[in-house]
């Protein structure tokens, strides 16, 4: 990812500016209602079937907001907050938090409700996920920044920006890490 990313530094050097698209542009909810198709051997929705839905939503806003593909980079922060079950209407609400380059961090919120009552949904998870902008060869593209557009979508954004922070970070002391130990005589 770190070459990709240089590749794309270079060639970002040359293209003007992109306009910003505000946060509204690209925000997203898909709906599913839960099957027995989706439960694992307790019963309840898989947590694969979860993340599945929240790696959609998330890639459809990284799609809409960069304006061609998007891949997923990575996906943080997992959180399952409550069980979800058969005949549960799950809805994830995603949008662009925060932008680089060629990169957007989205955040994603996972809500339940029972199909055939009137309570409302409650949260049952939330993700963050790292979408890279790729063009028709793979390569990184630039990406319009992301104009949040409300006090929330501020403080997403600076939440964002402070995650992106520690990624960068903990990438690199891993990176030293295994340097060391390489340079040390030890085989991984």
């Amino acid at each position: 990812m770190e070459a990709m990313t240089d590749q794309a530094s270079a060639a970002e050097s040359e293209t003007p500016d992109i306009p910003g698209k505000p946060t509204s542009a690209s925000r997203t909810t898909l709906s599913h209602i839960m099957t027995n198709a989706d439960t694992n051997l307790l019963g309840t929705v898989h947590g694969g079937v979860i993340m599945k839905l929240v790696d959609d939503a998330a890639g459809a806003v990284a799609g809409r907001h960069s304006g061609g593909p998007a891949v997923t980079a990575s996906m943080d922060e997992m959180a399952f907050l409550e069980p979800v079950r058969v005949g549960d209407l799950v809805h994830v609400k995603a949008q662009v938090n925060w932008t680089g380059r060629t990169s957007m961090e989205v955040g994603v919120r996972v809500l339940a409700e029972r199909w055939n009552e009137s309570n409302p949904a409650t949260q049952v998870g939330s993700a963050y996920l790292v979408f890279a902008a790729v063009d028709a060869d793979g390569k990184p593209r630039r990406v319009p920044p992301v104009l949040p557009e409300t006090e929330r979508d501020k403080r997403r954004n600076q939440e964002a920006q402070i995650r992106r922070t520690h990624r960068l970070a903990r990438r690199r002391a891993i990176m030293e890490l295994r340097e060391r130990r390489v340079a040390e005589g030890f085989e991984d």
